[in-house]
């Protein structure tokens, strides 16, 4: 039986530089990161948009995204994983997070990081766009049972949204 899977794909929100003298993966968000990041949780959550895992990278931004999706959602922490994969690995070992997931999940958000995601995006789109901005999402429906089946052959709707998005 064929069913469907959806991938959500969500870059970071905006990360300060204002900190001297910390490494890349601590650099926290901005008060507009944060913000943003509440918004485009509020924007998913009215259209019951809610994944049944959550994965995010290493990096404080994007585990501070996912936290503030987590809280939203009001979930369980349980239901968010760190990999390290997400973390500026390029996108085959996104790939190969991805399409480790059991069948049994359909609705999987990973947060990350660009170029990356991006990358990951245009992979999948059939409508053209250049970057992924800043807690940018983009959703991808697939009619397949299984995440190693994933590919545009077999993407069915795309959307994207994000902070500036004029509706």
């Amino acid at each position: 039986m064929v069913s469907k899977k959806t991938l959500y794909i969500v870059r970071h929100g905006k990360s300060a530089w204002d900190y001297e003298n910390i490494s890349d993966i601590d650099r926290p968000l901005k008060l507009r990161g944060i913000r943003n990041a509440y918004e485009m949780a509020r924007r998913l959550k009215i259209d019951c948009n809610i994944p049944e895992v959550f994965i995010s990278s290493p990096a404080n931004r994007a585990f501070h995204t996912a936290s503030i999706f987590i809280n939203v959602y009001e979930l369980s922490y349980s239901k968010l994983q760190i990999d390290k994969r997400l973390y500026g690995g390029g996108t085959d070992k996104i790939f190969n997070l991805i399409h480790s997931q059991p069948s049994s999940v359909s609705k999987l958000m990973i947060f990350g990081h660009n170029p990356d995601f991006s990358e990951l995006a245009r992979t999948f789109a059939k409508k053209p766009f250049i970057e992924l901005p800043t807690c940018g999402i983009a959703i991808f429906d697939f009619q397949c049972s299984d995440w190693k089946q994933i590919g545009k052959s077999n993407m069915k709707n795309e959307y994207y949204d994000f902070p500036k998005k004029e509706s």
